[in-house]
């Protein structure tokens, strides 16, 4: 007899030969899962494809709308729970449930069906319209805002006018918000002393006749003198976006106010007002003042006699150093680079020329013709970030890449407490966007070479915001790599960018200000 071979199948996959059923079994006629598994383990004959069951699905689901609707008096049908529903009732109450979400929020109700049934009846139709025309207002002015806006800049903060009809604070914060608006105080080192030298007067002076800020009855000074000055920062910060400086001084300025807090015993009103007045004056004295003093004698270094300095904008410690210099008989020659709109190169050079240095004026679009002659670059920097690269004005970069692309050394000149504990590669993550406006030069300009054509009485950009298609991007900051610096002249020495870090880590331990 032949042997019959018998092969082994590794998967109980039922067939018409191997499938014997018991008679008594109570699966007969009965239907099965329709999950896909037990899909898969049926044989072809009893396989439904999935876009079939799909299509079923739908034309269930189209039958469903064709049923008309019950009349109000019939009882409703108890409601199945979700274990018992087909896949296709559940697909098709997911999809009523869907569609009536959407419709609620394009009513303008909440998303919840509980919270629309309350707020439905009690909402006026006359106060529907009313809100619908205030927001078609509203859409239309943010169009008009927004046609003239840079879409992949919308996260930075637009300039603003401060609101002075304030009255919960302090006179002397209210006119400092109005300098920073109106860009009449300009520099990091400026904006910190003026700002720490405000918060000292609003501790201790309340009001213009000079009275003394009393805290409330239930409350010390000191614990109730950070809740004062809170809505001050938050109001300056509302006027201008802060540098990153003056983030550094808020942040030192809250670390003492809870030290005042933490001592035991604890300080009368009267002390803890002067402890605070010292502690401003201290950090003013010694992290600006004297720091500036140390960077212009390290930075003497580094000028010999016939070199040709080039430097940017205006920096008040580059300043310092150029007129120290001259002091000391050192023979050399500046020239100051400067751009729009502020124009801060003006005010350097007036102070220069006044010395008696050498000097001459550059715009930055003319940085490549004025690198010629040049031995050393010097700027000054608004941030030193954590990673070495140099936070400073608009158009900083463009001339350190210019003057690395000549071999041309650059020398940073930046106090300590402007270190910063952020990485930042791009001048688009955190930036400050300056008014547009300041870009336009409404004068019409005088052509000498064409005198036969009158000139126009009106500017080409005049009526910039009505063209739908033109932009003016005005930012006030930039990032420069660390490649492109050869040393940074600080307080503590020379030292590469790329020791901020370290720095910033070391004063965060002597000053207990590590977070």
């Amino acid at each position: 007899m032949e042997q019959t071979t018998i092969r082994s199948n590794p998967l109980p996959i039922p067939n018409k030969v191997t499938q014997k059923v018991a008679s008594g079994s109570p699966n007969i006629g009965q239907p099965m899962n329709s999950s896909y598994e037990n899909q898969w383990m049926l044989s072809e004959e009893h396989r439904v494809p999935v876009r079939k069951q799909f299509e079923e699905s739908k034309e269930d689901a189209n039958k469903t709308k064709d049923i008309p609707k019950k009349p109000k008096d019939t009882p409703e049908a108890p409601r199945k729970s979700q274990k018992d529903m087909t896949k296709a009732e559940r697909r098709l109450m997911q999809e009523q449930q869907r569609m009536e979400k959407q419709q609620r929020l394009n009513a303008g109700l909440p998303k919840s069906a509980k919270k629309a049934a309350e707020i439905e009846p009690k909402k006026p139709v006359v106060a529907a319209t009313v809100n619908q025309d205030d927001k078609a207002k509203k859409t239309q002015k943010t169009q008009k805002i927004q046609e003239n806006d840079v879409p992949w800049l919308l996260h930075l903060d637009t300039p603003k006018r401060p609101d002075s009809s304030t009255l919960d604070l302090h006179p002397a914060v209210l006119t400092l918000g109005l300098y920073f608006s109106e860009f009449k105080i300009v520099g990091s080192n400026a904006r910190c002393v003026a700002m720490l030298e405000t918060f000292s007067k609003a501790s201790v002076l309340f009001t213009l006749e000079q009275l003394l800020y009393v805290s409330p009855s239930d409350a010390t000074f000191s614990r109730h003198i950070q809740k004062h000055l809170d809505p001050q920062i938050a109001y300056l910060l509302s006027t201008r976006p802060m540098s990153l400086s003056m983030r550094e001084c808020i942040r030192w300025l809250k670390k003492e106010m809870s030290d005042i807090v933490e001592e035991d015993p604890p300080l009368s009103d009267d002390d803890a007002r002067h402890r605070l007045m010292d502690r401003i004056e201290h950090f003013i004295r010694e992290r600006i003042t004297m720091a500036d003093r140390l960077i212009v004698q390290y930075g003497l270094q580094k000028i010999q006699d016939g070199e040709v300095i080039l430097t940017y904008g205006k920096s008040s410690v580059v300043e310092s150093l150029l007129l120290e210099a001259k002091k000391k008989g050192i023979e050399f020659k500046v020239i100051v680079v400067d751009s729009r709109p502020l124009f801060e190169g003006k005010h350097l050079i007036r102070r220069l020329v006044a010395a008696g240095i050498d000097c001459s004026y550059h715009l930055l679009s003319s940085v490549y013709v004025a690198l010629r002659s040049v031995t050393k670059v010097l700027m000054g920097a608004h941030a030193l970030l954590n990673n070495g690269a140099v936070y400073s004005r608009i158009g900083s970069a463009m001339v350190a890449m210019a003057a690395s692309d000549k071999q041309i050394p650059v020398m940073i000149c930046c106090e300590t407490y402007k270190f910063v504990n952020r990485t930042q590669v791009d001048s688009f993550v955190m930036n400050e966007i300056g008014n547009p406006d300041a870009l336009v030069n409404t004068k019409p300009t005088y052509n000498a070479n064409h005198l036969d054509q009158p000139t126009s009485d009106v500017s080409v950009l005049t009526s910039w915001r009505e063209q739908p298609n033109l932009r003016l991007l005005n930012l006030l900051y930039d990032v420069t790599p660390s490649k492109y610096i050869t040393l940074v002249v600080t307080e503590v020495g020379l030292i590469p960018c790329t020791s901020a870090p370290v720095i910033w880590r070391e004063y965060n331990e002597e000053f207990g200000k590590r977070e």
